[in-house]
């Protein structure tokens, strides 16, 4: 699944995820130093202030378009050896949340999903499905993505 790499480029992955975690722009510099970490970025992300993605196996993390991390969130695609964790098109997480992968498996968050603020996700969450919690737990189903184009409004009316 990954190669070993050497100590300049984990190096070079800490030095670029320190200055994403607290460089500007959201949808522009903070997913581009991320790219050159390794981590799969497809189409437009935002990725909030200090949010940690992954340092050891940064490529082990992918994000599909629309994909909203909020600030301080944590993404692991690691607990004794790699895994993967894939966000997939308009997933929006929440403040405070952690979402951790254990070696050898892949945890996808579908299509479409809400985890609230302050959740752990350890466990796959179906296409658009609203979680919280720990462990994240159903609440209800979306209808209605929360994306950079839809009102918080209208998220709660679907």
């Amino acid at each position: 699944m990954t190669t070993h790499k050497s100590l300049l480029r984990r190096v070079m992955n800490r030095i670029l995820h320190l200055i994403a975690q607290f460089a500007p722009g959201a949808t522009t510099i903070r997913p581009f130093l991320h790219k050159l970490r390794g981590v799969k970025i497809h189409g437009t992300v935002f990725i909030g202030d200090q949010v940690y993605l992954e340092n050891e196996y940064p490529e082990c993390i992918e994000l599909h378009d629309g994909t909203h991390l909020l600030l301080r969130s944590i993404v692991m695609s690691h607990l004794r050896g790699p895994g993967k964790v894939i966000l997939e098109p308009d997933v929006w997480v929440g403040t405070n949340c952690v979402i951790s992968s254990p070696g050898g498996r892949t945890l996808t968050i579908g299509e479409g999903s809400v985890v609230a603020a302050s959740s752990v996700v350890t466990r796959d969450i179906p296409p658009f499905m609203f979680v919280g919690g720990l462990p994240a737990k159903p609440i209800a189903r979306v209808s209605v993505p929360l994306t950079l184009k839809t009102s918080y409004e209208d998220f709660k009316k679907g």
